[in-house]
């Protein structure tokens, strides 16, 4: 089951850990979804904020 992650700095700490993020940009929401070995997280944030969290990730990015 994938788990909705609400605070930006677990995900960041999380992404140390994940084989990747995929990004899918929606009109009013950015979604971003960490792969690990066994979980999917996944945070929804806006546009503006989504660049900030992106450039501080440390896994592959993939666009959606």
């Amino acid at each position: 089951m994938p788990k909705e992650i609400f605070d930006p700095e677990e995900f960041i700490a999380i992404s140390e850990r994940a084989h990747y993020c995929a990004i899918k940009r929606l009109r009013d929401v950015v979604k971003l979804k960490l792969r690990t070995s066994k979980t999917l997280y996944t945070l929804k944030v806006e546009p503006t904020k989504a660049e900030e969290i992106i450039k501080k990730l440390r896994c592959e990015i993939r666009e959606i």
